[in-house]
């Protein structure tokens, strides 16, 4: 350790006499450092809210996705009920914590302003947990819902607008019109996806079984959502619709995987280029600092033979050389480093780069330790090249130059 240490107080001595050569040099690699780990982390900001964005609508990984189409013309397709039992039977068997009919209906509404036409998503309480849903005021369904006498409903902020923004606890109430026209309560608001959005309502299945929206209830197909370890998932998408074609002959089986993971990461090959050109760019600054340490090493051809005549071993000027570039260029990512997180934890960015997100990840621990290992191997390769040099000047010329 007392080598070690005195190698990096030396080092750290002669960055600072010859501190107007490398100080460009050094800067060049400390904003080379700050593009690249900015980079990765802007990339890891930007990836958690196309997740956010993916998971609201395709759910969480991994999420497998089971369609039912049947024929109601042809007298060896199972009928609605049939399908809901088998699927519901499908659940059970295989021990699925997360599982949630789906089916997507409109439902007629009276507001203030007249009656309208609502999207109606007709789910079960997990689908809150599979797609990330986010209630902003009230909360979101509990599985003793579905025995409320008046049906609970989850809306969307446009929703909540066009029904006056009644107050969840003294007048949540809210006209449905089904084949049997009901007081519904709103339950809990969610944010809009996007903005200008439509009035947008959940309601739990036995709901609107019961109020009668949504056509027949299933709308000529059925839809089950599962929420699975990303390990099985592919494993089960096969067992699943090996499992449903033998019960559901003379029906249209679809398994798949709906969940973002499924279909890769569409950022990562923006993040490799963008990376490369940061890398591209870190690269001429060590060009630039093996220039300098070259110049800095023929000026001390003579400081290097007086050391190598009182003693000093080829590796200890090996070193001392190779670690005033290490050194130098530690400091300069660590700055690099520290303006990356600056810029991406500002709130602006965050905002602008993830606006869905409700809370923003930690600074990601990978990009400052890849930013500052780059600095590192950076000033390892541009101080070794000079020091071999160094270590190769003869004594008694070193002493006569």
């Amino acid at each position: 350790m007392t080598a070690f240490i005195s190698a990096m107080v030396e080092a750290w001595s002669e960055l600072r006499i010859h501190k107007t050569r490398v100080l460009l040099a050094l800067i060049g690699v400390a904003l080379s450092v700050a593009v690249l780990t900015t980079v990765v982390g802007v990339g890891n900001l930007a990836r958690e809210g196309i997740r956010l964005d993916s998971e609201r609508n395709g759910g969480r990984e991994a999420t497998v996705s089971v369609s039912i189409y049947t024929d109601a013309g042809s007298a060896a397709s199972p009928d609605a009920a049939r399908v809901k039992e088998i699927l519901d039977a499908v659940v059970n068997r295989y021990g699925f914590t997360h599982a949630s009919h789906l089916q997507q209906a409109q439902a007629r509404f009276q507001f203030p302003s007249g009656v309208q036409n609502v999207e109606l998503t007709v789910m079960d309480p997990p689908y809150g947990t599979i797609h990330r849903v986010d209630v902003s005021k009230g909360a979101w369904f509990a599985p003793d819902d579905a025995e409320r006498l008046a049906p609970a409903v989850v809306v969307n902020e446009a929703f909540y607008t066009a029904a006056g923004r009644p107050n969840l606890v003294t007048e949540p109430q809210v006209e449905i019109l089904g084949k049997s026209s009901a007081t519904a309560v709103i339950i809990g608001v969610m944010p809009d996806q996007y903005p200008e959005a439509m009035p947008q309502a959940f309601m739990l299945t036995e709901a609107a079984a019961a109020v009668g929206v949504g056509g027949d209830g299933y709308g000529g197909g059925q839809e089950l959502r599962v929420w699975v370890p990303t390990g099985m998932s592919e494993e089960l998408v096969q067992v699943l619709n090996a499992d449903l074609v033998q019960q559901l002959p003379g029906a249209h089986v679809g398994v798949y995987r709906s969940d973002y993971a499924a279909y890769g990461d569409p950022f990562a090959v923006i993040q490799i280029a963008v990376s490369g050109i940061a890398a591209l760019i870190l690269l001429l600054g060590a060009v630039g600092l093996l220039n300098i340490s070259m110049v800095t090493v023929r000026y001390r051809v003579r400081e290097i033979g007086i050391r190598r005549s009182f003693g000093a071993t080829s590796g200890r000027i090996f070193t001392g050389v190779m670690m005033e570039s290490v050194v130098g260029t530690t400091v300069a990512g660590a700055v690099g480093v520290m303006l990356a997180v600056a810029i991406v934890k500002n709130p602006l960015v965050e905002a602008q780069v993830a606006p869905g997100l409700d809370a923003y990840p930690a600074f990601p621990v990978e990009a400052a330790l890849l930013g500052l290992g780059s600095a590192v191997l950076v000033g390892a390769l541009a101080g070794a090249i000079p020091a071999l040099v160094a270590i190769r000047v003869k004594v008694i010329d070193a002493i006569r130059f």
